[in-house]
C-alpha cells in the first residue's frame, strides 16, 4: 500500500487491505493508566495475582475498549494518509466484537480493510473499515469491528464526479 493516497483513488481500494499496523506491547501499566482514565478497576484488570487465582486467564486482561481504542493510533501507523485530508474523524462503529481477551504482556496489531467509501456534502469522505486486532500468537483476534472514520478536505480538492 502506497504512503498517501488520493481522494479521487479511494473507490478503488473499496473491497482491498488497506494497512497493516506494527505491533503494540498491552503491558499492565497502559491497562492500569486505562483503569485510571475510565474508572473500571476490575480485579481482573488490575490485580494480577487475583486475577492469576481466581480466572482462567493466568493473570491480568486488556479491558476490551481498551484494545478497540488502540486502533486510533494502529491507523496513523497502519494506513496510507489522504493527501487532501485536513484531518480525521473517528465518527463511530456498525458493529465490535470481542472474540478474544488480551493477556497482559501481548502484542496486538491492527488490520484496515476499507470496505465502503463514499463523499457526503462538499468536503467530507465517510470511509468505513473492516477493522480486526490480531494477538501475536493467537489464531483468533482480538476483536472485530466494523468502523467508520471521516476525511475532512476542501471542497475544492473534491474529484469531478465520472
Amino acid at each position: 500500500m502506497p504512503g498517501d493516497i488520493s481522494l479521487c483513488d479511494m473507490k478503488g481500494f473499496v473491497g482491498r487491505e488497506m494497512g497493516l499496523s506494527d505491533w503494540v506491547t498491552v503491558d499492565q501499566t497502559m491497562i492500569d493508566k486505562f483503569a485510571d482514565a475510565t474508572n473500571d478497576h476490575q480485579f481482573i484488570h488490575t490485580d494480577p495475582e487475583r486475577a492469576s487465582a481466581e480466572t482462567t486467564f493466568g493473570g491480568t486482561i486488556a479491558h476490551g475498549f481498551l484494545t478497540l481504542s488502540l486502533l486510533s493510533a494502529m491507523s496513523y501507523d497502519g494506513l496510507p494518509r489522504v493527501r487532501e485530508q485536513q484531518f480525521g474523524i473517528n465518527y463511530g462503529f456498525e458493529k465490535v466484537r470481542f472474540i478474544t481477551p488480551v493477556k497482559t504482556g501481548s502484542r496486538v496489531r491492527g488490520r484496515f480493510v476499507l470496505s465502503d467509501c463514499r463523499f457526503r456534502g462538499a468536503g467530507l469522505l465517510v470511509c468505513n473499515y473492516d477493522t480486526t486486532i490480531e494477538i501475536e500468537g493467537e489464531r483468533r483476534p482480538a476483536l472485530t469491528a466494523e468502523w467508520i472514520t471521516i476525511v475532512q478536505f476542501d471542497p475544492k480538492d473534491r474529484p469531478a464526479a465520472g
